[in-house]
């Protein structure tokens, strides 16, 4: 994957709370289905906790509706992102800057897609652990989306676990698709997809796995089109999606079912009752079908009775 060598890159859409404090990590905790990725031990709570959920707890705490130097009483500063990622160039040498021109390219196709209804929200860079509206998290709990206060959150230590937890191959490519999964959440969200999933739902067919999945399809659909999406210059800041980065994301899919999760990484055995994000060979479908269609509405996996 490679963005383009000249422009600059907006760095407006991330609040870098790196080193601020996140606070005591308890409360309510995230929804079910509203977390990440839980690397806790010998993983416990993987089984509902794997790549961001889209979650269906939209409660929201005090404080946190407005931008600025602090946001819900977490302060942040974005000063030194902004002075290392400036150039777009900056992203093709630097994780961080990679992951800002995501986050650009993404909302950019998300609004072009659904117009004056899509409505941009910031991605938290953390560390160790954050406060949310969807209750406290930490670095172990990997990305997630928070309906409740409408962000993404994300520690980018979590690209490591990815390789040396998991044995993915990794690379930009794949962490793009680990934030175009997010958005993708947030989409759900914004169109009132979340309300057909029942909090505590699982299981194979559950609504749980069907929000997951479509938010997989989602993030194909902006690998589909990434190399034409124009940021506010007129060209894209995306200029190559290759093969191999397609079979990287599709290798990081199947690491990330809950199949593949129970049995490698959990207790070892499969439980089908317990799967809250869809199975390996569904997320690798359901991305395809996404990439090889590059339309959203070909990525509603609650109206169909075959999920892979």
């Amino acid at each position: 994957m490679r963005f383009r060598e000249s422009g600059g890159l907006d760095t407006s859409n991330v609040q870098d709370r790196r080193g601020s404090g996140g606070g005591g990590v308890g409360g309510r905790g995230l929804a079910v289905g509203g977390g990440g990725l839980g690397l806790v031990g010998v993983i416990v709570v993987v089984l509902i906790q794997v790549l961001g959920g889209g979650g269906t707890d939209t409660s929201s705490l005090g404080g946190l509706s407005g931008l600025g130097a602090q946001q819900g009483g977490q302060a942040y500063d974005n000063s030194r992102l902004q002075s290392a990622c400036d150039e777009a160039a900056d992203a093709n040498t630097s994780v961080e800057c990679a992951v800002v021109a995501d986050i650009d390219s993404i909302q950019d196709y998300w609004g072009g897609v659904l117009g004056a209804r899509y409505q941009p929200v910031d991605t938290i860079f953390f560390s160790d652990q954050v406060q949310t509206a969807c209750g406290a998290a930490s670095s172990g709990t990997g990305p997630f989306y928070c309906p409740g206060d409408q962000q993404v959150y994300i520690d980018l230590t979590f690209f490591d676990d990815l390789t040396t937890r998991f044995g993915a191959e990794g690379g930009a490519f794949v962490n793009a698709y680990v934030l175009a999964h997010e958005y993708g959440h947030h989409v759900q969200n914004l169109l009132g997809i979340n309300d057909q999933v029942q909090p505590g739902d699982a299981g194979p067919t559950s609504g749980s796995v069907r929000l997951e999945l479509q938010a997989d399809c989602f993030a194909g659909t902006w690998a589909d089109h990434a190399e034409t999406v124009p940021d506010e210059t007129g060209q894209p800041l995306v200029v190559d999606i290759t093969d191999d980065d397609i079979s990287r994301a599709l290798d990081t899919a199947g690491r990330i079912g809950d199949d593949f999760i129970q049995e490698n990484l959990g207790g070892g055995r499969v439980d089908e009752s317990s799967f809250t994000h869809g199975s390996s060979e569904q997320r690798q479908k359901w991305f395809t079908a996404g990439y090889t269609t590059g339309d959203p509405s070909r990525c509603d996996t609650f109206a169909t009775d075959d999920l892979g």
